[in-house]
This record gives structure tokens, sequence and C-alpha cells, in this order.
């Protein structure tokens, strides 16, 4: 048996696999903003893995909308653009590219669907289904409100009806407002189905309930978080991290909370709390230059003055 090394050598080399420790920890998470394109992108949701929520991050996400970078809600049927956010009332609005209005209508070639696992529900939203064919829309069916006709009629005076393969003015029991809204067993707005061609969604009137020129089109969602879903932990942290200029966002192991700063570090606390009095402090990528020298000030004294000793 070999015998072992000399207590200097034994000391140095011990130093030098701490030092290297203190530089080599791995990446956590990517960066994460506190915009995307022109909406304000607050806790639950991010603009990317590892930022907001992690009940929300696989539905929302930023990305390209070929002119800039926008808000995406993502399900089983397809990925839409995120219009609008109220974090006050806890709601999304949607706009699906196969959503209609009375500017623009076209069949829809596939349908509206949530994720029954996600987050969202659908709110106060009215749907008017188009191009429809008797009985869907026969005063006996379950799924039309006839007392919201003249809303058929009003989107219905719109040109763009013509793209449909209908006449101006076309029969109204061609039109359904759907009312209340539902979802099938497989989260969709199946409009085959309920022998429909089309769809547009209403969130509001506005201030002339017959003009469709004036209507806000959208699909309108509410979503919740908190509790041992969402990691109530970070939840409650989340307002201190915003507060101090900071995006929250979560990290492994267990997706615990993170507070992003812009100053390229990460942390368990807030921004306020600076890298020599944090003792929480998670290392990312974008941190290494900054942990490699904090790591050789501290080592290199010592360093350097075993070294004397031995020579």
């Amino acid at each position: 048996m070999a015998p072992p090394p000399p207590l200097p050598t034994l000391l140095l080399t011990t130093l030098l696999s701490l030092f290297s420790s203190s530089t080599s920890a791995p990446p956590t998470t990517t960066a994460c903003r506190d915009t995307c394109g022109s909406t304000q992108v607050k806790y639950p949701f991010g603009t990317g893995h590892g930022c907001g929520s992690p009940l929300f991050s696989p539905y929302v996400t930023c990305g390209s909308n070929g002119t800039g970078d926008q808000l995406f809600l993502k399900s089983h049927t397809g990925s839409y653009p995120v219009s609008s956010i109220s974090y006050t009332t806890s709601t999304i609005t949607l706009s699906p590219p196969s959503m209609s209005t009375c500017s623009s209508m076209h069949p829809s070639s596939t349908n509206f669907g949530l994720d029954w696992t996600s987050p969202f529900q659908i709110a106060s939203s009215t749907f008017l289904l188009l191009s429809c064919q008797p009985p869907t829309t026969s005063l006996s069916s379950p799924i039309c409100d006839p007392s919201f006709d003249y809303l058929c009629a009003s989107l219905y005076s719109c040109p763009a009806v013509v793209a449909l393969g209908l006449p101006l003015f076309p029969p109204s029991n061609t039109c359904c407002v759907y009312s209340p809204a539902n979802l099938d067993g497989k989260g969709e707005l199946d409009l085959k189905a309920m022998k429909c061609g089309a769809y547009a969604s209403v969130v509001s009137l506005g201030d002339n309930p017959t003009d469709p020129t004036h209507w806000v089109y959208g699909v309108a969602l509410k979503y919740s978080f908190g509790g041992a879903l969402d990691n109530n932990y970070g939840t409650t942290k989340c307002s201190g991290c915003e507060s101090s200029g900071g995006v929250c966002g979560f990290a492994p192991p267990g997706n615990g909370f993170v507070c992003v700063c812009k100053g390229g570090y990460n942390t368990s606390l807030d921004c306020s709390t600076t890298f020599n009095q944090n003792q929480d402090y998670v290392w990312d990528s974008s941190s290494a230059n900054h942990i490699f020298f904090t790591s050789w000030h501290v080592w290199s004294p010592i360093l350097a003055g075993f070294i004397f000793c031995l020579v």
C-alpha cells in the first residue's frame, strides 16, 4: 500500500478542490424578463422555462408572432396569442387564429380547446356559432339562447360574412349564440359535432351592442394559482421579489422558488439582498464570471499564504 501524501500536499489538494467546486455549480434557470412584447409579465406567468409559476410554465410562454414577441397559451389543439392580461381579475384574453370577427370571417379548420390539466377555464365570453345547419340552431336546441338572436343579426350585417359562403344578411337560423358556452369531454369546442363552420367570440359589446365593428373579440379565460400545486411558499415570497425589481421563477430540485435579478444572479430571497449578504445564493450561467472572481478573491490570499509557508 502506498504511503499517504505529506500533510502539506493533502491540505493544498483539499483547498484546490474546494476552490474548484465553488466555481463549477451547474446553471439552474434561463433568463427571465418582466415583459414580452408590449405585455407586462408578472407572476404566475413567465417568459420561458424556469420563469413564473411551475404550474403555468408548460402552458404560457413568450414567442415570436412574426413581427415581435408575444405571449402564447399552448394546448393540445394549438397555440393561441394572448392579447391582454388582467392581474386584478385573474383573467387573460386570447385571440385564436381560427376565430372570426366582423372584419375577418373564415371557416374554422381546427377546434378551439383547453387542456383539462391547465389552470384555465372559460370566463365571460359570448360564443357565436356561424354558418350552422339545422337542427343545431332550432329553437328547441339546448345549446342556443334565442334571447341573444340580435347579436347574430348584428354580426351577419358585416360584409365579411360572404367569406363563409353565405350571402349578405343570411338567414338568422344559420347562427347560434352558444350560451352558456361549454367544452366537450376532450376540452374542445367541436364545431363539426355542432354542425357549424365557424365561430366568433366576444368579451365586450362596447357602448353599442348592435354595432359589431366596436365589439371586443377574443376568448376570456379565468385562472387560479396558489396552494400546494403551485408552491404556495413561492407565491407568498413573489411579491417581495417583484417589489425589489426581480422576476419570480423556480429551479430544481423540487421547483423551489427563486427571484431572478437584473444584476445577473438568482436568489431565494429578493434582489435587495447583495451576494455577500445572501447565504441562499443560487448560481446560474449569467453569474459565472461574478462567482469566479468572488471565489478567487476569497481563496487567493489563503492559497498564497499557504504556498509561501511550504516554500
